[in-house]
């Protein structure tokens, strides 16, 4: 690693105690965990990573991620284990530790969200690519959606049906929704060292956005979910 690239910590959270799906982290998916799909992509970028990290508080899922090829350097304390815990302590946590390990500083936090088995090494390097030309607090994956654009949205007034924010005139087609609605798929937030210790905060105030296609947007939060990735992946194959 040149002296010149910046120092980005990769972090994958993989808690034991997930409640919507289980062991979601581990569960088997077309023969492989699902973290697993996480940590190759990763992996094949490590070239422009100071290091790639799983933080965890169970031993099993950490036994699993080291076997697949990730670092485990330490178990996350048990009071940043909890489903009720933010992201931000966590990462705060992952980030002093390396550190003091390594006696380095770092310039960049990229968080990977084992949930989201369809991001790809190139999606990872166009989020760095974009943070390197610098002007921003974070990167954050996007994908445009149709179905939940905004101007679908209602709400009820007087027992009425108007629009909560933008009217929709009837007989619109999708593909004029207007302006493109996008949000964000849980894939890559990338932050800047400083934004996340000094702000307590991921995104910033700048952000720059990383427009992933809906194919690769699949974020696993519940068994249906699961179960679309397991068809995705027997389909692929």
């Amino acid at each position: 690693m040149s002296e010149e690239q910046p120092k980005v910590l990769a972090v994958i959270p993989a808690r034991g105690g997930s409640k919507g799906v289980p062991r979601k982290n581990i569960r088997s998916v077309a023969g492989k965990p699902l973290i697993a799909y996480t940590i190759e992509p990763a992996l094949a970028v490590r070239g422009r990573l100071h290091r790639l990290i799983v933080s965890t508080d169970d031993e099993e899922i950490a036994s699993i991620a080291r076997e697949l090829g990730a670092e485990v350097p330490f178990m996350r304390p048990a009071d940043l284990g909890g489903d009720k815990i933010p992201m931000v302590p966590v990462l705060q946590h992952a980030v002093k530790t390396i550190e003091e390990m390594d006696g380095v500083k770092l310039d960049w936090v990229l968080l990977l969200q084992p949930t989201c088995p369809f991001r790809s090494p190139e999606d990872i390097l166009a989020a760095l690519d974009l943070a390197a030309k610098g002007g921003c607090d974070s990167v954050i994956s996007v994908v445009r959606v149709l179905a939940q654009h905004p101007i679908l949205m209602k709400k009820i007034e007087n027992d009425r049906l108007v629009p909560f924010m933008i009217e929709e005139i009837e007989g619109t087609r999708r593909q004029d929704y207007a302006p493109p609605a996008y949000m964000r798929n849980g894939c890559i937030y990338l932050t800047n060292r400083d934004n996340l210790m000094s702000a307590n905060s991921i995104w910033g105030e700048l952000i720059r956005p990383y427009v992933m296609p809906e194919e690769r947007s699949v974020n696993v939060d519940s068994e249906l979910d699961l179960k679309l990735v397991k068809f995705m992946l027997q389909e692929r194959h």
